[in-house]
């Protein structure tokens, strides 16, 4: 079967993935420019993080591309979860890593959610009679909803607000909140075992190019930037905790 893809949606696809490559490279060097370490051991490892960053999104173009006509669900739900178990191994084992991530300013990780802004084509999509609405309301407002609020915690924490870090935390559950709601309604409103909603005008577009390129690239880097922010302040608190102690 051939799908039919929207023109807007090709040219929506162009602009959104390199913003958020871009926006992935200019943390991790942002990370370099203020780790304590040699200049060596600084490029060394944003080089290498970028690297990896570089051959992921390759891997995923290259498997969305091939999906014509839809990626099956173990395929996306491996490139959804793979890249932020990758990440909580590389924190763990990595020392430069992890000092590479604790110079990025908390702030800016927060902000660079701002990118899923680009949630809100699922809404344009279902206005345009594409999507179901069981996917795309969810999806869609939740994504804006995170985008817009992020903002916000960014500016507190770049103040040292009161209960930023709170608040913080708060953000980050609802935008993994999010990511889970719209996982199940794509995958419970998309052809396949487990289709029980939006029968009669199923969700084949998420699994196929472009959008299929949202849960193999846009959503794992959401996931990976909340884990960080959540490493960040749990880190924060245990220095906070030892200081206090002594």
């Amino acid at each position: 079967m051939t799908l039919e893809i929207p023109g807007y949606l090709l040219s929506f696809e162009s602009i959104v993935r390199p913003v958020q490559a871009i926006i992935a490279l200019g943390l991790i060097w942002l990370g370099a420019a203020r780790m304590p370490a040699s200049a060596t051991s600084r490029y060394a490892t944003a080089g290498a993080l970028s690297a990896v960053l570089i051959v992921w999104l390759a891997v995923a173009q290259y498997i969305g591309e091939a999906a014509t006509t839809g990626t099956t669900l173990p395929i996306v739900l491996s490139g959804l979860l793979m890249p932020p178990a990758v990440t909580a191994v590389g924190l763990w084992r990595s020392e430069s890593m992890a000092r590479l991530v604790s110079a990025i300013p908390l702030h800016w990780l927060v902000a660079a959610q701002v990118y899923r802004l680009a949630g809100s084509i699922f809404l344009v999509l279902w206005a345009d009679g594409r999507m179901p609405w069981q996917f795309a309301l969810p999806a869609g407002i939740g994504d804006v909803a995170t985008a817009s609020v992020a903002v916000v915690m960014a500016a507190l924490l770049a103040r040292n607000a009161i209960g930023a870090d709170r608040a913080t935390y708060a953000w980050c559950l609802f935008g993994i909140a999010d990511i889970v709601v719209a996982t199940i309604m794509g995958t419970m409103t998309s052809p396949g075992r487990a289709h029980l909603l939006a029968l009669e005008a199923p969700n084949v577009l998420m699994t196929a190019y472009p959008l299929v390129m949202h849960p193999l690239f846009g959503i794992p880097l959401a996931l990976t930037l909340h884990g960080l922010v959540l490493w960040r302040l749990r880190r924060g608190a245990a220095a906070t905790g030892r200081l206090a102690a002594a």
